[in-house]
């Protein structure tokens, strides 16, 4: 199949069966609107605002408590302040839930620590209700901030609804986290209550995190309680138990916060210095989340989410808010591979999901390693599966429709999504209406005025360039915490193109409207005068049968002379680097993309290291390489294998420190333990 021959297509009666045809009804019923295509739909929502976003308040039924005096006071980034006079709370919507009624199972649970656990609706605004009463007990108001130490279980999730419910603050750590990390975070925002578990199980390794827990709370001065969720590992002192908070009924009630008032923090990564605590307020979320997961996703009432995450994930935070559109949602703790790759296709499967979410890495891996969830699974009701995380490689996008090829029920349809924390959403993504291309995103979402930036800030077409936001979208960051001037905003997002949002990616708009993400605009890779994304440079080297996982650098100005392109490889099994190996690499390379991609050095490592979301540390290794102090440039507690960085700290003496780097760096198993 060629790239030109779309690989799924929209049915014929997508208008009729979609949520999104039914917006477009409503637009042409109540604004007298009608759109020839997505692409009159797209432009219209970025032109007018006003019209966009209110029609979203409106066709959501989002009802304040005091309606909104005008819906965008100002159309310059980053000052604009939306709709000013309303009341809102994001609980209040989510547990809504419209069309569902209370007997309905709405939040399964399913995890390798425990039983799965299943709550209503009713179950589950009961929960909130007690957990509210509990907090408020303890003294939680409005602007408190409560830290959650969880996996991604219900409490996570119910926690997260009473903290909104009060206008208090919530932020989350997973328990993967180091206590390093953990306190990196939380120092900031100064929580008054902590709600952690003491450990959990990840395949069938059993992980205490008491340690972690007594050194995070020993670090936070600010807190007054701490609560313990059940779940695994020993226990520590003077705390309430999940029980007691949640020991008396009461009212459910919900308070009334201003549109961009303070609903979670979520962090960047920390992996290059201090993790940036992003403010996210209640209005922006939920408009955001409702226009996304409704008219992209297509989610409403019947289906059931599941998105691989952990609450360390902004997309843990997205998956919840699928409630806030009457769906269901799935939520998983544990070892996405264990004990096969299989396990989250069986769940899927299981648990009747209809839309299923995870990362690129992922999929490649399934692909890698010859599985066959169709032909294994009953994935009859699955309507979506989206990807994330990092760029999905044509590669990627064949293996799925080939691997669901033959599948009595249609095909899914692909959302490969790009956005990011700072958001907490998808800038590109997916739409019922287009078809999908393989190796391409099939649209800029509603309310995303993306652009392509050439250095002089010109928008281009056709050609790759830096990812803009031309145009204000509601689920920006109201704020950096306690950056009162605003100052340290503006420096992450508006200096590199005064009046835009500059997010660091490399992008790619097509004459037909697709896009295609190349990787991160600071890990770019030149060689004579080429400059290369780290995306298609991957989707190569790991097609090699030898190659578990790679990183690419471009190490710039050392001090051995010339400038010089690295790739590090993780082996599959007992495989080892020689020069056979090396060679195929290169010639792959070569063939495929051209010859400023091969490498000058190839090294083998025992692990390339990634984030706890499963990014590759690209800048941080190519500072590291020249001449970084590691201990300053990453924080390990951030990483999902913190020993991997041992590799590439002797690869970096090597490289700095003898006039010889280049035969020293490719000899066979250089860097390997």
């Amino acid at each position: 199949m060629t790239a030109d021959i779309p690989l799924w297509t929209p049915p014929h009666d997508v208008l009729d069966r979609s949520r999104i045809g039914d917006y477009l009804r409503w637009l042409d019923r109540h604004r007298g609107l009608r759109f020839d295509d997505y692409a009159e739909l797209w432009h219209w929502s970025v032109t007018d605002l006003d019209g966009f976003w209110s029609s979203i308040w409106e066709y959501f039924e989002v009802t304040p408590q005091t309606p909104a005096t005008a819906f965008v006071d100002a159309p310059a980034m980053p000052d604009v302040q939306w709709f000013p006079g309303a009341r809102i709370n994001y609980a209040q919507r989510v547990l809504g839930m419209p069309g569902v009624e209370g007997p309905t199972p709405v939040v399964f649970g399913h995890s390798q620590t425990r039983e799965p656990t299943v709550l209503t609706a009713d179950d589950l605004r009961d929960q909130v209700a007690r957990a509210r009463r509990g907090l408020r007990d303890l003294g939680v108001g409005r602007g408190d901030r409560v830290a959650a130490y969880l996996p991604n279980i219900p409490e996570a999730l119910v926690l997260l609804l009473a903290c909104a419910s009060l206008g208090a603050v919530f932020s989350s750590c997973a328990p993967e986290f180091g206590a390093r990390s953990v306190q990196d975070r939380w120092r900031q925002i100064a929580p008054k209550v902590l709600v952690t578990v003491t450990g959990y199980r990840s395949g069938d390794r059993l992980i205490d995190r008491a340690p972690e827990v007594e050194a995070i709370r020993a670090a936070l001065p600010s807190l007054t309680h701490t609560v313990t969720v059940p779940y695994a590992g020993s226990g520590i002192v003077n705390a309430l138990s999940w029980c007691e908070l949640l020991a008396e009924t009461d009212e459910l009630d919900f308070e009334q916060v201003d549109f961009g008032h303070p609903l979670y923090v979520l962090y960047s990564s920390g992996t290059t210095g201090l993790p940036k605590p992003i403010v996210h307020g209640h209005g922006g979320i939920l408009l955001e989340h409702l226009k996304m997961l409704a008219l992209h996703h297509d989610l409403g009432p019947g289906d059931r989410f599941f998105w691989f995450t952990t609450t360390g994930w902004m997309m843990w935070n997205y998956l919840v808010s699928g409630l806030a559109v009457g769906s269901a949602v799935v939520l998983f703790d544990g070892n996405p591979t264990y004990p096969d790759f299989d396990a989250l296709w069986r769940l899927a499967a299981e648990s009747g999901t209809t839309y299923f979410g995870t990362s690129a890495p992922y999929l490649m891996a399934c692909r890698k390693a010859g599985i066959t969830p169709w032909r294994d699974h009953d994935l009859s009701r699955l309507r979506g599966i989206g990807s994330t995380g990092a760029p999905l490689p044509a590669e990627g996008f064949r293996w799925l429709y080939e691997a669901s090829d033959g599948s009595e029920a249609p095909s899914p349809m692909l959302t490969s999504l790009s956005g990011g924390t700072d958001v907490c959403t998808g800038f590109v993504g997916g739409v019922p209406l287009l078809p999908v291309f393989e190796g391409e995103i099939s649209c800029r979402c509603l309310g995303a005025r993306i652009e392509a930036y050439d250095p002089a800030g010109q928008p281009v077409t056709g050609r790759t360039g830096e990812l803009v936001v031309t145009r204000p979208m509601p689920s920006m960051p109201v704020a950096l915490w306690e950056d009162t001037d605003g100052s340290r905003r503006h420096a992450s997002y508006f200096t590199r193109f005064p009046g835009a949002w500059h997010h660091g990616d490399w992008i790619r708009i097509t004459d037909r409207g697709t896009c295609v993400i190349s990787g991160r605009s600071d890990a770019t890779l030149k060689r004579g005068g080429v400059r290369l994304g780290t995306a298609e440079f991957y989707s190569v080297v790991e097609e090699v049968d030898d190659v578990a996982d790679s990183l690419v650098i471009h190490a710039e100005g050392s001090k051995t002379g010339a400038d010089k392109l690295m790739l590090f490889v993780e082996l599959r099994g007992e495989t080892t680097l020689d020069q056979r190996l090396r060679e195929r690499i290169s010639r792959a390379l070569r063939t495929a993309l051209s010859e400023h991609h091969v490498p000058d050095h190839i090294v083998q490592v025992p692990a390339i290291p990634r984030t706890l979301s499963g990014k590759k540390l690209e800048v941080p290794v190519k500072r590291i390489l020249a001449g970084a102090d590691p201990e300053l440039v990453v924080a390990r507690g951030a990483l999902a294998n913190p020993g991997s960085l041992s590799a590439f700290e002797d690869a970096a003496v090597r490289y700095r420190t003898r006039d010889r780097a280049a035969h020293n760096l490719a000899e066979p198993n250089r860097g390997t333990e």
